[in-house]
């Protein structure tokens, strides 16, 4: 696992791949004609942005500087319900082909800032995309959602899993350089990336569950105590990136 820099500009954590240098910061909004407490929200940027992105709206709110507003923006799932999706979708109908074509992951990505110019353009992608690339496939039904057809539960099962390809998700390296061009100076876009532990339920359950039943311990502990006895001997950079981020 590398905290350090890639080829892609992406917005992501620290899981098994390569990612670029982000910074996690739990802040508000803060509006400069309000007094009132910010609200609460986990934000990353990242740590390369141009002089010029660092003005957007959207990237000062996110770095805890005063702004005139909170920022909006239309998260991927609510674009799906725009009509000009609906009949692209039916055009190309399987999710993954609309989510790893470079074309058409550009052109839904901004199908609502075409209609409503928010302050941030999100990249139509998921959160599972990155699972082939280290040997997980996957298939998204249209009404069951995703589905993990082999679940990996067993040793044998991790075995079979290997380090990241990062030449086969080149698309979302070109979807966002090309949408950084298509709005620049007009709006932040927007990376996005599953947690570990989310990531790690579809793995093990194989599909969206609401009760996590094989993931979970199956002994009855009620809570579960997590020593990091030397966490003191990290700096503290370190210490955010491998031990704060499983509190």
């Amino acid at each position: 696992m590398n905290c350090s820099s890639s080829s892609y500009n992406i917005l992501t954590s620290c899981l098994t791949w390569r990612t670029s240098s982000i910074v996690p910061l739990q802040l508000g909004f803060r509006s400069t004609k309000s007094k009132s407490s910010p609200r609460r929200v986990h934000v990353a940027f990242s740590s390369s942005s141009s002089s010029s992105s660092s003005d957007l709206l959207l990237v000062k709110a996110a770095k805890g500087e005063p702004v005139s507003r909170p920022p909006a923006w239309m998260m991927r799932q609510a674009g799906r319900y725009m009509a000009v999706y609906r009949k692209l979708a039916e055009k190309y109908p399987s999710f993954r082909e609309r989510s790893e074509t470079t074309d058409l992951i550009v052109e839904i990505s901004l199908q609502p800032w075409e209609a409503f110019h928010p302050d941030g353009v999100i990249i139509f992608s998921d959160i599972l995309t990155p699972l082939p690339a280290f040997g997980v496939p996957f298939d998204i039904e249209e009404v069951r959602g995703p589905v993990i057809h082999s679940p990996i539960r067993s040793e044998e099962g991790l075995k079979a899993l290997h380090p990241i390809e990062l030449e086969k998700l080149q698309f979302v390296g070109d979807s966002l350089r090309i949408l950084c061009r298509e709005v620049e100076g007009h709006a932040a876009v927007l990376g996005f990336v599953g947690a570990p532990w989310t990531i790690a339920t579809y793995i093990v359950e194989g599909r969206t569950t609401r009760t996590y039943t094989t993931i979970k311990m199956e002994s009855g502990a009620h809570c579960i105590q997590i020593f990091d006895s030397w966490g003191g001997q990290l700096p503290p950079d370190m210490w955010d990136c491998w031990s704060k981020a499983i509190y």
